[in-house]
């Protein structure tokens, strides 16, 4: 993720060793064999998506230029790797002047993918190329399985928001980029407080019941929170009997308290039960917030119930039952050849893919249409997907907060209203557009 355990340029630690050694060996025998510096084309793309899942969703790619821009093999690097005796000491001086000069292009983050969609790719020399593999992968297979997870979340959950609050189940870097992924596919706000300072992500939490276990009474406890935060907080109703902290909790607060939190039991039939009992103590506008293991099959059942919030945790940042986006980073062209693996279980179409959406004149996403021969022929409602990230080694693509987080946002929301509704569904199906790939001419 985003910590090393060596340093690097300024403050910020290199990610040169975040990789597999392979990747550094295959540098060292490339270099001996003088094809380090012929010019090659990698794709990022998935085989195939999640069981049951109709769609995934690019995350991770601004974080991805960030970790390039990181990625120098400074002293403390190049000593750890003298130390582990891998490398030859000419591979070692080349190391030192490594700087990727090349192109990367792929999917704005945000945007939807398909089986065999060219998500990312990187241009440039061999030697240059490869030792980014498996940064790339781990970065963009972590994020875009949280955002695809949360994305499903969010729209089970249509408006009413979702607090991400998984920190506690996951690494804690992973925890920093899950809050992100969940935010960028629609999550409302985290309860992680380095996503708010690293990335801007909005930031919201109370208390657990330990709080309330701390107080000789819930009354205690609710009246400390009350005076430390306001009537519009939010109490934690379940620490001992939910009808009984309800009620203390709208005579301590006033029927201007701001929600009530439920995190254990019959959520459905618990939502209906306290709307009932807060709107017959005048708290009409008390909202209901529900968490407990909830995932997108656990927000679709409570559509009907009266609740106004959702927390989510342990699903989101385990990429609810897939934690992994399956993406692979394949070598299609070198010097202009298309080149592709041809193994009977894991075979790829060789050279560059350039790839389009087609839409109905409504609006109504059809097919995609990946070409590795130039692109596509131009029809009506094709939307490019493709977008330049970084040109000749220097950034050009969006940051990974502020601006670029919340576009990145935006774009998916558009991109899933054009999806055929059916896509959106959460029964297992066939991906919510086809995918078709047309050969090199």
């Amino acid at each position: 993720m985003e910590t090393t355990p060596s340093s690097g340029t300024g403050n910020l630690p290199s990610t040169a060793l975040l990789t597999d050694a392979y990747e550094l060996t295959m540098l060292e025998s490339a270099l001996r064999s003088g094809a380090a510096g012929r010019h090659c084309t990698f794709e990022v793309f998935a085989r195939r998506l999640p069981d049951g899942r109709r769609y995934g969703v690019v995350a991770g790619t601004a974080r991805v230029l960030d970790a390039l821009e990181r990625f120098r093999f400074d002293e403390p690097v190049l000593q750890a790797l003298r130390e582990a005796g891998r490398l030859s000491e000419e591979t070692l001086a080349h190391l030192a002047g490594w700087r990727f000069t090349g192109d990367v292009d792929g999917y704005a983050e945000g945007e939807v993918y398909f089986p065999g969609s060219p998500v990312l790719t990187v241009t440039g020399s061999f030697g240059e190329a490869v030792v980014l593999e498996t940064l790339v992968l781990a970065i963009l297979n972590h994020d875009s399985a949280v955002a695809s997870a949360a994305a499903r979340m969010a729209v089970s959950a249509a408006d009413r928001p979702i607090i991400e609050m998984g920190s506690r189940r996951t690494h804690e870097e992973a925890a920093v980029a899950s809050a992100r992924a969940a935010y960028l596919a629609g999550f409302a706000s985290t309860s992680n407080l380095e996503a708010g300072r690293r990335y801007g992500v909005p930031t919201s939490g109370t208390s657990a019941h330990a709080f309330t276990l701390l107080h000789d009474s819930e009354e205690e406890a609710f009246r400390a929170q009350v005076a430390a935060l306001g009537t519009g907080t939010t109490l934690l109703v379940d620490t001992y009997d939910i009808h009984a902290g309800v009620e203390t909790a709208v005579r301590v607060a006033g029927p201007g308290l701001g929600a009530v939190r439920i995190d254990s039991g019959d959520l459905a039939v618990l939502a209906v039960q306290v709307r009932q009992q807060l709107d017959s103590l005048g708290a009409t506008g008390t909202r209901i917030v529900l968490s407990g293991d909830l995932d997108e099959f656990g927000i679709a059942a409570l559509r009907a119930a009266p609740v106004d919030a959702y927390g989510v945790g342990t699903s989101v940042v385990q990429g609810s039952g897939s934690p992994t986006a399956g993406m692979v980073y394949k070598l299609v062209e070198v010097d202009g050849r298309p080149v592709a693996k041809r193994s009977e279980s894991k075979a790829s179409h060789g050279g560059r893919k350039l790839a389009v959406r087609r839409h109905r004149s409504s609006g109504t996403a059809t097919e995609e249409v990946v070409s590795a021969g130039g692109p596509p022929p131009a029809e009506p409602g094709d939307r490019p997907l493709q977008v330049p990230l970084v040109r000749r080694g220097e950034r050009v693509g969006p940051a990974s907060s502020g601006d670029g987080l919340a576009a990145a946002r935006e774009h998916l929301g558009e991109v899933l209203i054009s999806l055929p509704w059916e896509g959106l569904a959460l029964s297992k199906g066939d991906p919510a557009v086809p995918t078709r790939v047309l050969p090199p001419v």
